[in-house]
């Protein structure tokens, strides 16, 4: 865009587009030398996600939760959810060998389950039921009486 219709100028395509006038300077060195230009912070910065700090109980969760999954009732979606809650995965994982200080917290346990696809519901539990009658149609609640004179 900036070489296009800017005359390759970083300061008239900030006042046109409204981007930054550094960064457009970065891409237009690196688009004229061929090298490009990263800085520190993407090597740094941010932290690694649960599934790359610890693969072996990773892949041990999605086997986990594969066995104990099924395809959305609608078939609308090619989600699946699993009946898996995250407590009694937990428990599964810890009582397969894995230490408790490798496990995530339940919070963080139901996001990499999101993130690989399971979907969670929350387990429904039975309800009573209610203890009034029906109605019956022929049955008028209550009746009018006449009082003879």
């Amino acid at each position: 865009m900036t070489l296009k219709y800017c005359r390759r100028s970083p300061r008239r395509a900030e006042r046109v587009f409204g981007w930054n006038r550094d960064t457009i300077e970065l891409g237009l060195n690196a688009q004229r030398t061929g090298v490009i230009c990263l800085g520190a912070q993407a090597a740094y910065c941010g932290n690694r996600l649960w599934e790359e700090k610890h693969p072996d109980v990773a892949q041990t969760l999605r086997a986990l939760a594969e066995s104990h999954c099924q395809q959305d009732p609608t078939f609308r979606t090619a989600l699946s959810y699993t009946r898996l809650t995250v407590a009694a995965a937990l428990d599964r994982l810890c009582a397969q060998g894995f230490p408790e200080d490798g496990l995530p917290s339940p919070s963080t346990m139901a996001q990499v389950l999101n993130r690989n696809g399971y979907r969670l519901r929350k387990v429904v539990k039975a309800k009573p039921q209610k203890n009034s009658r029906k109605r019956m149609p022929s049955l008028p609640i209550s009746r009018t009486r006449t009082e003879s004179p």
